[in-house]
């Protein structure tokens, strides 16, 4: 049966990048999906990144302007503006021009043109493929310097206000850190330069409706196989339902890789040797994944119109879907609807179906920040001490968390510390709280989360997975789909290939 959805739409246009860092140490003719488990994580960086400190150190005297490049919506940039007010009144000198540019591959894409005129911003919300990208012009400042053990990281600056301010990351600062996170920055290369600290992160939960589910005694999945089984239960119940909703085909083709144990990219080597993901298990799972569309049990974003699976999730109209997975950082919009004055249903947050649930993986999404190279070290400096401030800023980070969804990259132990923070996760709920609640889910299940390797033509291969999984859809019968699958498959291959050579 034909998903109920309508016209199948093959946009090009992915859902947001996801993050990826290069998660493993591997040798040439290994296999790496990216893993929790990262060797690149325990390479000592290097205590110098190439700055060279100016005569003086920071000079506080000198008014300095730098510009920041981010996505935040209005009410985090709000939040934003606030937090800038108090580091002018540490740094008086510093003047931040903060601008927001659509979403992250619009500051991508913006970046990417400046850098070819040497005129880009001076931070910037980023992601790994992203700094793989700007680094072919060498243009993203490496932060080991002002790292433990860098060459300035005991490098101190006198304010104005009499106080000595340590001018580097200090090791308790860097221990606040979820090391997963952290490490995230370095997994270029060698693995020994640090090119970004996490800024908020995200994943993927599932996201289902816990009336319907308590009404008609189903327990929520927990694998792909009970997945499947719930919403064969779930269309007899409701028939014109599409039970199901994944938003992101790309994010659902990796996260595949990394559950299955089965290759997804390379990040050195040949043109063919990087693009691995035409194997034997993947073709299995777009196979299952094909079948299980075509028995109209679940759509995606882009083939849901282009528009979020949330909008079938908090529908009150067919077809509705009764479970859906999308981003904790978009929890908000999961939030069930009013009807007469009361929610409609209350919404659960689970981990996502899982290959093996004793070993649970999960993609880690949402933003870091990079610097950029800057001819001027007094902007690179100030630069530099923004970033800081802003990841280990407990307050900022509570209140960024909870009016987004995002986690904060800091441990549990030390967002505690903020008793308002602390309460709104004790309060979360499936109504009012349920960005609260995302950001709770985050966090219970930090140990899971995954990157990909991130090299030039990473960002290519996210794209061409997705529509992989799009083409493979459009298969109208079981009878030609191993066709379209084989197909789709060898289009997306070529296609990366092409790209990077």
């Amino acid at each position: 049966m034909k998903n109920k959805i309508g016209a199948i739409i093959l946009a090009s246009t992915m859902l947001c990048t996801v993050a990826v860092g290069f998660t493993g140490c591997i040798q040439e003719g290994e296999i790496n999906n990216g893993s929790t488990v990262d060797d690149l994580a325990n390479v000592p960086l290097a205590t110098s990144g190439g700055f060279v400190m100016p005569e003086g150190g920071f000079d506080i005297t000198k008014p300095v302007e730098i510009t920041f490049y981010h996505t935040m919506g209005k009410v985090l940039q709000e939040k934003l503006d606030y937090q800038l007010e108090l580091f002018k009144e540490l740094f008086p000198n510093i003047t931040v021009k903060a601008s927001k540019y659509g979403n992250y591959d619009d500051v991508h894409t913006q970046i990417s043109t400046e850098i070819s005129a040497s005129n880009q911003p001076n931070i910037a919300y980023c992601y790994g493929d992203h700094v793989a990208d700007y680094n072919v012009s060498n243009a993203v400042f490496a932060m080991n310097d002002f790292l433990p053990g860098g060459t300035y990281a005991n490098e101190t600056v006198t304010l104005e206000s009499g106080k000595v301010y340590n001018l580097g990351l200090t090791e308790a600062e860097q221990k606040m850190f979820i090391e997963g996170f952290y490490n995230e920055g370095h997994m270029f290369d060698d693995g020994k330069m640090m090119y970004m600290l996490p800024f908020a992160k995200s994943t993927e939960v599932m996201f289902y409706n816990k009336d319907f589910f308590e009404d008609n005694n189903l327990k929520v999945p927990t694998t792909w196989d009970e997945l499947w089984d719930t919403c064969e239960r779930i269309l007899e119940i409701d028939p014109e339902c599409i039970p199901f909703g994944y938003d992101s085909e790309s994010n659902l083709f990796i996260t595949l890789c990394e559950q299955n144990d089965s290759a997804y990219t390379y990040p050195t080597g040949t043109a063919v040797n990087r693009f691995r993901f035409d194997n034997e298990k993947n073709r299995a799972f777009v196979q299952s994944l094909t079948k299980n569309f075509l028995n109209g049990y679940f759509t995606t974003q882009e083939l849901n119109n282009g528009t979020y699976t949330s909008n079938l999730f908090t529908s009150l109209v067919e077809p509705k879907c009764y479970m859906c997975v999308g981003s904790t950082a978009g929890g908000q919009y999961q939030k069930p609807p009013l009807v007469n004055g009361e929610y409609a249903f209350e919404a659960g947050i689970a981990q996502i179906p899982q290959v093996d649930p004793a070993h649970p993986k999960a993609i880690s999404q949402g933003p870091s920040v990079c610097i950029f190279k800057d001819k001027d070290p007094q902007k690179v400096l100030a630069s530099w001490l923004l970033v800081k401030y802003l990841t280990t800023n407990i307050e900022f980070q509570a209140d960024f968390s909870i009016d987004s969804g995002y986690m904060p990259p800091i441990k549990m132990e030390y967002m505690e510390t903020c008793e308002a923070y602390k309460a709104q996760l004790d309060e979360a709920n499936g109504t009012t709280g349920i960005a609260a609640l995302s950001a709770k889910m985050c966090l219970e299940q930090k140990d899971a989360y995954f990157t990909s390797p991130a090299f030039v033509g990473s960002s290519k291969a996210r794209t061409e997975v997705g529509l992989l999984i799009q083409a493979a859809f459009d298969a109208q019968n079981l009878e030609e789909m191993d066709e379209k699958i084989d197909q789709a498959f060898k289009d997306a291959v070529n296609r990366c290939i092409d790209f990077i050579t």
